[in-house]
């Protein structure tokens, strides 16, 4: 009777264990994942959304294209007509001299690549920005990712520091009773120790990763942040969304467009020095008042004698020419095509690097999919059940605590080995997505 008293007793002490453990997944902050909401939470969507509008570089990203711009907008001016005005007197004299001189640069060959420079210039730095937004985009998957599946190893840890501590109190008892050897109890207590330190390392490392997640969103890093979507959530998200079939052309790519657009950039500065060499004209006019006289008399309209003296105006035009005889921006025109041959070099490093990404990632992908399918969830519901039978049997007299630490041992691998293997299916996914030039 004693003895089926005390096998009641376990397996309510057991059911009651299993209830607690369960109500503590279901709460959205439960004690082991405690940067974890499921209502109030960060999701990734949000997460990536909020990086594109207030990360600091790639605002500065941004800010290149309004530099850009303004280059556009003074590249398309005139040049601004030139003003000069002289005046001279005779010491000791009457006589004046007064030039008025307008001078206007044709500005010939000139305006219409320079505008064209300007406009690929704008062009480089939008592809520059959007390079810069599907980079982020990226790593702000990766550390969400990084970040879930360290919350999840603490949430692991957490539920089995307090199984033990609950299975430490129920061989506490049974050393009372005198039903349990003392040796069991001082095995499980250094086991509970152990998996406590495990436990906060665990968390520590949440939380690091969370904080890395931080400078990617531009929040502080004493801002608050808790996530929606666990490591579950995005592999199932993963899952519900795969990949287009076929390998995309790596020339969408912003990257890829933006080591283009340099090319023909270095195209129209190549275009621009040499037009710069060339001839250029000047039209000016000039007005002259110029008041003289001598000093021998004459007899004026009167019929008196005064100083011979009179007043003169004259105007002028003509137009001034530079001859481009040494220089013919030799060195310019050399420097430019210089510049020419690498952007060339450069597109096709970066497109060919590009396809080896693809490729790389589709594999990796393809690899990780398989991988996490072969792990499944029934490998962990029959690993977490076999660890219940056997703290059950050993409750129960028939094996020794070595063989509930050992069951203990192979069910954290187990956890911690699907922890790692969610986290590489995500994280290939995101590769594959980074490589097809994804920004949202």
């Amino acid at each position: 009777m004693t003895s089926v008293r005390f096998v009641l007793v376990l397996l309510a002490a057991a059911l009651a264990g299993t209830a607690v453990v369960g109500a503590q997944e279901s709460r959205p902050q439960g004690h082991g994942a405690p940067h974890v909401d499921a209502r109030a939470g960060l999701g990734l969507d949000a997460a990536i959304a909020l990086a594109i509008a207030q990360e600091p570089s790639l605002r500065g990203a941004r800010a290149d294209i309004a530099v850009a711009q303004g280059q556009r907008q003074q590249a398309a001016l005139r040049p601004n007509p030139m003003l000069s005005l002289e005046h001279r007197d005779e010491p000791g004299g009457t006589d004046a001299l007064t030039t008025v001189t307008v001078e206007w640069p044709l500005d010939l060959f000139r305006r219409a690549v320079r505008v064209e420079t300007a406009d690929r210039s704008v062009a480089v730095a939008e592809f520059g920005a959007d390079e810069r937004a599907r980079v982020l985009a990226a790593e702000v998957r990766m550390q969400y990712g990084a970040a879930a599946a360290a919350i999840r190893d603490a949430r692991v840890a957490e539920e089995l520091v307090t199984n033990a501590e609950r299975q430490l109190d129920l061989v506490r008892a049974g050393i009372e009773a005198g039903r349990t050897p003392p040796l069991d109890g001082d095995l499980l207590e250094v086991e509970v120790r152990r998996l406590d330190a495990a436990r906060l390392v665990a968390r520590g490392r949440a939380e690091a990763a969370l904080v890395q997640l931080k400078p990617l969103l531009g929040m502080a890093p004493t801002d608050p942040l808790q996530l929606r979507d666990s490591l579950e959530a995005l592999i199932r998200s993963a899952a519900d969304a795969p990949p287009a079939a076929g390998s995309p052309e790596p020339e969408m790519r912003p990257d890829v467009q933006e080591a283009a657009a340099r090319v023909s950039l270095a195209d129209a500065r190549l275009d621009q020095a040499r037009r710069e060499g060339r001839i250029d004209v000047s039209v000016y006019g000039t007005y002259m008042r110029m008041d003289n006289g001598f000093s021998q008399q004459g007899i004026g309209p009167a019929g008196a004698l005064e100083r011979v003296r009179g007043r003169f105006h004259y105007l002028a035009a003509g137009a001034t020419v530079s001859l481009p005889v040494r220089n013919r921006n030799q060195g310019l025109v050399a420097a430019a095509q210089a510049e020419r041959l690498g952007a060339a070099a450069r597109r096709d490093a970066v497109e060919l690097a590009a396809r080896a990404e693809l490729a790389a990632a589709a594999a990796r992908d393809a690899q990780a999919q398989r991988a996490l399918h072969v792990y499944g969830e029934g490998v962990r519901d029959r690993a977490r059940r076999n660890l219940e039978v056997v703290r059950q049997t050993y409750e129960l007299g028939r094996i020794t605590v070595f063989d509930v630490l050992a069951e203990q041992k192979r069910w954290l691998e187990i956890e911690q080995g699907f922890t790692a293997t969610a986290h590489e299916a995500w994280e290939a996914r995101v590769a594959w997505l980074r490589a097809r030039g994804e920004t949202r």
